[in-house]
């Protein structure tokens, strides 16, 4: 592990760690890449190659993957705290290396569900601590622009990922072809955090130095604060845990919807980037703006844009329906998602502010595995459209939950001052 910096030489800010912050940001991409590999080849290569038909069955790799990013994002955060970032970070890399050689070679449908328990290790470790490390450096001013940066290159590249494997499976066929993008990107990543990502740790003690002073807690008071204690941590989780059960169901869903419109793959693979790359683009904006602005209402009408997405995407038959219902859910994706991250940094204490956002993290992610078991189980039994409508209902009710639960949690006044609103100091 690389020294961390003398205290005396640590500043907080963007400018001053942008180096840093941009080769974060970079390893993020890469992360993204990773799950972006198999947006729209997975659900065609179980259809395709391993003969799954039960939508419930074909979904069981994003349930294991969700349920165990969900359980490893607990944990990440208070590793971080005790073994430092980068140690973690590395972890999560050395974890998803073998996970494109069993996408390539898998013999049966079991071990690409093992390979997705791979990928949720390598997500929950190395995407935890990219955030946690990019919260660490930029400080309490900037922390929204930090998370719109984060998720945009983290999500920009799923798309991209999505788009390229879509169009090379056109080319060469659904494996083993699109999965060599993910082994050089695992590659790139693990050479990338191990040789050059610098330990944040001195940056979150010269924080706490400065911040009201907190008392230490423990990774189960801190789990039972973020899930009930604080009500606005609480409706943030909720509200994670139904950004990703959507995001789960486009996951799952989408390509299959879209195949029904008789497209080619590399018609399919561009469809399927829309919305993630449409949620990248606009966190570049909302991340920042809710610097500005605020927090609450940003989450709760990101919300209710999605729900108005997935409608649109689920009523469609036709390509321009199905971008336009794309660009929408993306858009109100990107208005929620880098927000909620902001918000629960802003409550949390910097002394265990890693916990918070594992746990907070776990929350969202457990989303993955809710979405595709209901997304499959509804889909089997009243088909794909009313699977959508469905999560569509249930993400605008999570939009309300967050207007009438969630206090705003951005202080101006305070956070350069490292006071925290909403009780979180």
């Amino acid at each position: 592990m690389s020294a961390p910096p003398r205290a005396g030489r640590v500043r907080l800010g963007l400018r001053h760690n942008l180096s840093q912050f941009a080769l974060l940001v970079g390893v993020n991409a890469l992360v993204g890449a990773m799950v972006g590999q198999e947006r729209t080849v997975l659900p065609l290569l179980a259809r395709d190659v391993f003969g799954v038909t039960g939508f419930t069955t074909m979904l069981t790799f994003i349930a294991a993957f969700g349920l165990v990013k969900a359980l490893t994002n607990a944990f990440a955060g208070a590793l971080a705290d005790r073994f430092g970032r980068k140690p973690v970070l590395v972890a999560g890399w050395l974890i998803g290396l073998p996970v494109p050689l069993l996408l390539m070679w898998a013999p049966t449908w079991g071990w690409v569900v093992a390979a997705n328990v791979l990928l949720g290790v390598n997500q929950g470790l190395a995407w935890s601590v990219t955030v946690i490390a990019k919260i660490d450096l930029v400080g309490p001013e900037r922390r929204g622009l930090a998370m719109g940066l984060n998720e945009a290159a983290g999500y920009g590249a799923v798309a991209a990922s999505a788009w390229a494997t879509g169009w090379i499976a056109g080319v060469a066929g659904l494996r083993p072809a699109p999965f060599f993008l993910g082994l050089a990107v695992a590659g790139l990543g693990l050479g990338l955090s191990t040789l050059a990502v610098r330990e944040t740790t001195a940056h979150v003690a010269h924080e706490a130095a400065t911040a009201t002073p907190a008392s230490a807690r423990g990774l189960r008071e801190v789990f039972a604060l973020v899930t009930w204690g604080n009500r606005s941590l609480s409706a943030a989780s909720q509200a994670g845990l139904v950004n990703n059960l959507n995001e789960g169901t486009a996951w799952g869903l989408f390509p299959l919807l879209f195949a029904t419109g008789d497209l080619s793959l590399a018609r399919i693979g561009l469809l399927t980037a829309i919305a993630p790359a449409t949620w990248a683009a606009g966190q570049l904006l909302t991340g920042a703006l809710s610097d500005r602005i605020g927090r609450k209402w940003l989450i709760a009408a990101g919300q209710w844009t999605e729900a108005a997405g997935l409608l649109v995407v689920a009523l469609g038959s036709t390509v321009p329906v199905w971008t336009v219902g794309s660009v929408v859910f993306g858009a109100g994706t990107a208005m929620a998602y880098p927000t909620l991250l902001a918000a629960v940094g802003d409550v949390a204490h910097p002394a265990w502010r890693g916990a918070a956002v594992g746990v907070y993290r776990f929350w969202r992610d457990i989303g993955f595995a809710v979405g595709a078991v209901l997304a499959g189980v509804l889909a089997d039994a009243y088909g794909m459209t009313t699977a959508i409508l469905v999560v569509a209902v249930i993400t605008a009710a999570s939009g309300c939950d967050v207007a009438a639960r969630m206090r705003e949690t951005l202080d101006r006044a305070a956070a350069p001052h490292g006071r925290r609103p909403d009780g979180g100091g």
